[in-house]
């Protein structure tokens, strides 16, 4: 998939299909974008879950915080991933292993790796990147989940 231009449909249909998302990189520091895009997506109505290794256990943004995706005690449907580019692989591998596979893999502004990409999507993952799905809720006007 071509990863520069992304229909507002195509980001809108999967910010409605998706329920639970990890956020990869969250940070306990409440100046951090992913803390606060971590909250704002719960307080949209999705379920999140923080994952931070150095945080497990605690909370961060009010979420219960796990060190790896394995050990969220649910269905993940989206990975929203803070991470530098360079390990959007090691993420994406990460997905690939859990059973069941999350549905799409999100990585935020700045993190871009059209391998990685290419990987997820020949394993039936939908892939968005250098995108926030908190700057891309309002834009769209989306409604918040019930």
């Amino acid at each position: 998939m071509n990863h520069d231009p992304y229909d507002d449909a195509f980001i809108a249909g999967w910010l409605g299909r998706v329920r639970t998302i990890a956020v990869v990189g969250a940070s306990p520091n409440p100046a951090r974008p992913s803390h606060g895009v971590a909250r704002f997506l719960a307080a949209h109505g999705y379920t999140v879950f923080a994952i931070n290794p150095g945080q497990a256990g605690r909370n961060i943004a009010g979420l219960p915080t796990y060190a790896r995706l394995a050990d969220v005690p649910e269905p993940i449907d989206m990975v929203d991933v803070f991470r530098a580019p360079e390990y959007l692989a090691a993420v994406v591998a990460e997905s690939l292993a859990l059973s069941p596979r999350p549905q799409l893999i999100w990585s935020q502004l700045g993190v871009r790796d059209d391998a990685a990409a290419a990987t997820a999507e020949a394993q039936g993952i939908a892939v968005i990147q250098d995108r926030c799905p908190a700057i891309e809720i309002p834009r769209l006007r989306l409604p918040r989940l019930a």
